[in-house]
């Protein structure tokens, strides 16, 4: 084969994480092709205007938190590419009690001031909480930015001298209690606690699982981050990544699906597309999920060892959200903030309805017994009134994302069969909070867990990939022998939610992967040099 049919890396699937990675690595020179199964980039970070006609709808992440904890927007210039990203200030709003609520801004004191109006004390705790936490984040984040060592994440977590006076025995017990219990141990009041633990069940685990704490102590560091929304949708974002990509040399093909890497001799050695076209690369990059990755695309026999089998054992749980996309003649007028169904603060961020942890500690006892939650807890989400790119004018969009919906129900039940039944159950609980709701919809696009697998490859509807339980997490995402990128099938890597640090629109599991990569074309390259210049050595 001619040399220069030859990618120096090919990457699995036109996610985020998966066109992060090849941006960094087309910036470095490599030759780069990103293989995209659907007809568009951006797998789970994607915006569609199909859906409903007039309406940008966005299928999968909508709001971004986290990559703005990290330098790649910044690194690969992605605002030279289009993407504009809009700050939502509060980033969240809560009702609290009758006609009460609390805002969540970017300024600390501006949200203690907004928790002193029902409740002084918790207005310090909140304060002291976001400082302790906070603190503590910052070295957690620092191990997210570099892949799941021993030394990196005893340097960044263990041993990391901290400013405050928190006692590390505390912490430590802290971290291993459920969140649901930091939260009574926190603050005293309930519209409080519940928000807060609402907002930290949006990773799966429910308020009782033990090794969680993190979980609710992780909102300190929205403070930092804010919630930020692209101008067009979140697929922008994605967009902006392909753009930046090509801009590099790199190659971006849509409705390229792989049907199998080819593996001689446990060396990746090339792509096979459905419809048998062959891609030749030196290293082959999967963005997918790590069960379809290593049980779908590669044959059982180029497996080494049991790897078959412990990745099999890899816990991707019954799925846990679903979520209705809508289009609305008014936007949501909360008893607890009336605006008339016109923009305000509370319609800026995430809007959390759940009244007590008690509320969704019961919709996951539903969801245990394989049934959609009888009264699920609701995140809704109005970007269209930061963003009026999103709807017509007049209109608005209404994404209403609820917890918890299993993927495999029980009473012989199908999606297919009850997902309209279930859309308006959700619907009906932010009703309850903004009454003008039920009536001003226009349309609507629902997403079960069902859909959450066939549309965007979400194996069993789990937006995080597997399960966010502590012994899926860091050095053991999703397995020790996969967490650092590396697989044992040489020149194959791993990138995206399946491995550290995990989902969300974060992009540093392909910051991290396309640095590891960086390393071994490096280290290989000196080996060559070396190799050959012994090898002139000896001739000589």
């Amino acid at each position: 084969m001619n040399e220069t049919s030859i990618y120096d890396v090919a990457v699995i699937g036109g996610g985020h994480n998966g066109l992060t990675c090849a941006c960094y690595l087309a910036k470095a020179g490599l030759r780069v092709v990103v293989l995209e199964r659907r007809h568009i980039v951006g797998g789970a970070v994607c915006t569609e205007d199909d859906l409903i006609p007039g309406y940008k709808i966005d299928v999968g992440s909508s709001a971004h938190i986290m990559i703005h904890l990290t330098p790649v927007v910044r690194e690969l210039e992605l605002e030279k590419f289009g993407l504009e990203y809009i700050d939502c200030d509060p980033f969240a709003f809560a009702p609290v009690g009758e006609g009460e609520a609390v805002y969540f801004w970017r300024d600390v004191e501006r949200t203690c001031e907004s928790i002193a109006r029902f409740n002084p004390t918790d207005a310090d705790a909140y304060r002291r909480f976001v400082r302790e936490w906070g603190e503590f984040n910052e070295g957690v984040f620092e191990a997210f930015l570099k892949p799941p060592t021993m030394l990196n994440l005893g340097r960044h977590m263990i041993f990391r001298r901290t400013k405050t006076k928190t006692d590390p025995a505390e912490m430590t017990r802290k971290i291993f209690a459920p969140y649901g219990q930091i939260a009574r141990e926190t603050f005293q009041h309930e519209g409080l606690r519940a928000a807060l633990v609402w907002l930290a069940a949006q990773s799966g685990p429910p308020p009782t699982m033990a090794a969680t704490g993190d979980f609710l102590g992780w909102h300190s560091m929205i403070h930092r981050s804010g919630v930020k929304r692209p101008r067009g949708g979140s697929g922008a974002l994605t967009q902006a990544l392909a753009k930046c990509l090509e801009h590099h040399g790199g190659e971006v093909r849509v409705s390229a699906e792989v049907e199998r890497i080819d593996v001689n001799n446990n060396r990746a050695a090339g792509i096979t597309l459905v419809g048998g076209e062959k891609i030749a690369a030196r290293r082959i990059i999967s963005n997918a999920h790590v069960q379809t990755t290593f049980l779908k695309l590669i044959s059982a026999e180029n497996l080494p060892g049991n790897l078959a089998a412990r990745v099999r054992a890899v816990r991707v749980g019954n799925g846990f959200g679903m979520i209705v996309r809508c289009a609305v003649a008014e936007l949501p007028d909360y008893r607890a903030a009336p605006s008339g169904g016109r923009a305000s603060d509370c319609h800026q961020g995430l809007q959390l309805l759940c009244p007590s942890t008690e509320y969704l500690e019961r919709a996951y006892a539903d969801y245990l017994r394989g049934r959609p939650s009888e009264k699920p807890a609701a995140l809704a989400m109005t970007f269209s009134a930061v963003d009026p790119t999103l709807a017509p004018a007049g209109r608005h969009t209404l994404f209403i994302w609820g917890q918890y919906y299993p993927y495999q129900l029980a009473n012989n039940e199908s999606w297919d069969d009850i997902a309209g039944r279930e859309a308006d159950k959700l619907i009906n609980v932010v009703n309850e909070y903004a009454p003008n709701v039920r009536a001003s919809i226009l349309d609507r696009f629902i997403q079960t867990p069902l859909d959450l697998e066939r549309r965007l490859g979400l194996l069993r509807g789990n937006v995080m990939h597997v399960e966010m339980d502590i012994d899926q997490m860091f050095l053991y995402r999703p397995l020790p022998e996969l967490a650092t990128y590396r697989t044992p099938i040489e020149n194959l890597y791993l990138t995206g939610a399946s491995t550290h640090p995990g989902g969300g629109v974060f992009a540093a599991s392909g910051r991290n992967t396309a640095h590891v990569v960086l390393a071994d074309v490096n280290s290989r390259s000196v080996a060559g040099w070396l190799r050959r210049g012994f090898a002139r050595k000896q001739r000589a």
